[in-house]
């Protein structure tokens, strides 16, 4: 199977506001619902009010919200045919594990035996370990989505508050890299993302001298870009970064 299908086609809705991180305030087939928001953190640099959406709807009757925005896009409402961008983090694992299983990612992992989930390394929860010997982290980006051409832009002074957790990872999966296992961080971007570059301004040294050690020890840095519409998530390219010379 080339594509990653949902259970069932996810329905179009108009995000009206976000009132907090976990809300999203949709409107669907003329009624305003309460949704869940699957990201707490920052998504893009917009006001939330009339923003198109993509949702999946829960069979779960104990749920408190009947829906989950699983995709935005930055048309106008009046576009019939957007491009969507997905901002469910929690399911990009997911993703990315369909497309190992499916030898989708053959550049960058080359022979796939065996894959297992959530495995502890060191301090940390690694996402995945390969053939039992490699580890690969994903991390799905959703705060810098271009968004400065939107007329709903708005510039955000925030930064993120912490580093530890990836700077926490970025030590341990280097540190049990050697001869025989491969330490992969791979950024995920659920749209045709350009290649990521490191800021000029830096939110923090700590994460990039992290980043430098981790990369000097042998830790490779990939990219991948998926595609989600109504129907599923698929792959549009992935590819190896080099962030520092």
């Amino acid at each position: 199977m080339e594509k990653y299908l949902f259970p069932a086609p996810l329905v179009e809705g108009l995000i009206k506001s976000r009132p907090n991180r976990f809300i999203m305030m949709v409107q669907i087939n003329g009624n305003v619902e309460k949704c869940h928001c699957p990201s707490t953190g920052q998504i893009a640099s917009i006001t939330f009010n009339d923003i198109p959406c993509l949702l999946s709807e829960s069979k779960d009757s104990s749920r408190k919200t009947k829906f989950t925005v699983e995709a935005i896009s930055l048309d106008q409402k009046e576009v019939k045919k957007k491009d969507w961008i997905g901002i469910n983090q929690v399911k990009a694992n997911e993703y990315v594990e369909f497309l190992i299983k499916a030898k989708k990612l053959s550049r960058m992992l080359p022979k796939v035996e065996e894959v297992r989930r959530e495995v502890r390394l060191n301090r940390s929860r690694i996402d995945f370990l390969i053939n039992n010997r490699d580890f690969l982290e994903v991390k799905t980006l959703l705060k810098d989505i271009p968004s400065m051409n939107h007329p709903n832009y708005k510039r955000r002074e925030s930064k993120f508050v912490s580093f530890d957790r990836i700077i926490k990872h970025f030590n341990d999966i280097s540190s049990d890299i050697n001869g025989n296992s491969r330490a992969i961080f791979l950024l995920c971007y659920l749209y045709d993302a350009k290649p990521f570059v490191v800021p000029e301004e830096e939110p923090s040294q700590n994460i990039t001298n992290a980043a430098r050690r981790a990369v000097s020890r042998g830790l490779e840095n990939w990219q991948i870009n998926l595609r989600v519409d109504r129907y599923g998530v698929e792959l549009i390219d992935y590819f190896k970064l080099k962030l520092f010379s």
